[in-house]
């Protein structure tokens, strides 16, 4: 199963959205405090509409209680301060892909040390990011186009119509 981590994420919609296509891809959520939220505020459940329930979640007190817990994860920093970009890795059907609070990112401090792990997503002029919730989105259905979209539906079904 895919991972995608939020490290202190700040914006309860954002998150909620991040749950719901979470829940959508059959992935498990990691959210590192602290939060700038409490996961029974309303603009988070209404975020994740009625799919909070189904998401897997795991809570962690800080990003040190995170690493312990998770000893042998194979961890993708997504920053725009990354020279390789998001396509040009090989996702893991159990790696993490982790995403920084909207404010600030990953910090420097964890950065350096990960450097051969950062990737970004391209980015036209002087933007200075994305919505952490597109951006989640973007670098999770690459893993998961890479990995074949495993255990997920691929067919489309009209209600009333046939094609």
């Amino acid at each position: 199963m895919l991972n995608i981590v939020l490290l202190e994420p700040e914006i309860p919609a954002n998150t909620g959205n991040i749950g719901r296509t979470c829940a959508a891809a059959n992935t498990r959520l990691h959210l590192i405090e602290p939060l700038g939220f409490k996961l029974d505020e309303k603009s988070l459940r209404r975020a994740g509409m009625d799919y909070w329930k189904d998401l897997d979640v795991k809570t962690y007190i800080n990003y040190e209680d995170f690493l312990v817990k998770n000893p042998d994860a194979r961890i993708y920093m997504a920053t725009t301060k990354a020279q390789k970009r998001y396509t040009d890795v090989k996702y893991g059907e159990d790696c993490f892909i982790m995403f920084g609070k909207e404010s600030a990112g990953i910090p420097e401090q964890i950065l350096v040390h990960n450097k051969e792990n950062c990737i970004r997503i391209p980015m036209a002029g002087e933007i200075r990011s994305l919505n952490l919730a597109n951006s989640v989105a973007i670098v999770l259905y690459e893993a998961l186009r890479q990995n074949g979209f495993s255990g997920m539906s691929c067919e489309g079904q009209l209600h009333d119509l046939n094609w």
